[in-house]
């Protein structure tokens, strides 16, 4: 029998998988037993009910699907009111992530959503659809910094984080918010994206930009887990193109201690589940008895590598 719990500072996940946040709700559970996921993650929610983005909202790629829903909701209020209980049915942690556009308010939504039912607070400061542009506070350090440590103030509940792969050095922004009070990161949000239509030399989504979705994704967010995993102390949620066992596998080899999975769960809910049974036989057939102890273990010790003698070399 193999124990698949992982530990995320004081919460305890039954299994390492869990939905990504803007790709899951409750209502899964006509499809799925949610009790079997490692962990619940809401759809980020906004202080004030959103419409979202113009359409067209979503626009096949070749690799993937670029979306821009734009975090449409009915408010905090509601949230609270209504879908946080319809989640308190379920034995998995809720993970409640939320996004505004001033470090005040996510501060204050912070405090209004530090009740008995939610378990951990996720800081989406790195939405890349939240508005025309793009821009997010985990693009800047000093912002992710300022926000994250506001927030801190604000509640007890565990904090979360989810950071930009659009930022140009995640390893600092990371360490930033672990120095303001992070209790665990989410790498990576989505990759800031453009289709334009040939047919009528437009933009293919109402928003303009959107936010790529694909497993091509992994080997960059994989990379990114790795790169931050070396230099902060706090877990790491690795989110970015898992579709089977093995991606849980590599973003835990990598240094993540669990995985959220957006792409594979939009295309079929059940994808979540068959990952959990097949990482448990991965881990069966090869003697593994904790997962856990994949955590970190990638074998580097002797690929140390200069950058720049690697770039220069065509490595």
């Amino acid at each position: 029998m193999v124990d698949l719990s992982v530990k995320i500072g004081d919460i305890t996940l039954r299994n390492p998988v869990m939905p990504a946040s803007g790709a899951f709700s409750w209502e899964y559970n006509d499809v799925i037993d949610l009790n079997r996921l490692g962990g619940l993650v809401a759809k980020t929610i906004c202080r004030e009910p959103r419409v979202g983005n113009p359409t067209p909202r979503m626009a096949e790629t070749e690799g993937g699907i670029i979306q821009s829903i734009g975090l449409p909701g009915k408010g905090i209020d509601y949230f609270i009111e209504h879908i946080v209980p319809e989640y308190a049915r379920f034995e998995p942690p809720l993970i409640v992530s939320v996004s505004s556009e001033s470090i005040e308010d996510f501060a204050a939504l912070a405090e209004e959503l530090s009740v008995p039912d939610v378990d951990v607070i996720e800081a989406n400061i790195s939405c890349p659809t939240r508005n025309a542009t793009g821009g997010n506070f985990a693009m800047h350090e000093d912002y992710t910094r300022d926000c994250i440590k506001a927030i801190r103030a604000k509640t007890q509940k565990p904090l979360w984080v989810k950071l930009s792969p659009n930022a140009g050095d995640i390893v600092s922004i990371a360490r930033a918010a672990e120095e303001a009070g992070a209790d665990a990161l989410a790498i990576a949000n989505t990759f800031l994206s453009l289709k334009i239509r040939t047919d009528n030399f437009r933009p293919a989504l109402g928003n303009k930009f959107g936010g790529l979705i694909s497993p091509a994704l992994k080997p960059i967010v994989l990379r990114m887990v790795y790169q931050v995993a070396k230099a902060v102390k706090i877990p790491i949620v690795g989110i970015g193109g898992v579709t089977k066992a093995e991606d849980v596998v590599e973003y835990m080899l990598a240094g993540a201690t669990a995985v959220g999975i957006g792409y594979a769960g939009f295309r079929n809910p059940t994808a979540l589940v068959t990952i959990i049974e097949d990482l448990e036989a991965w881990c069966d057939e090869r003697g593994i008895k904790k997962v856990s102890e994949l955590i970190g273990a990638v074998r580097d010790q002797d690929m140390e590598t200069d950058t720049l003698v690697a770039a220069s070399s065509g490595v």
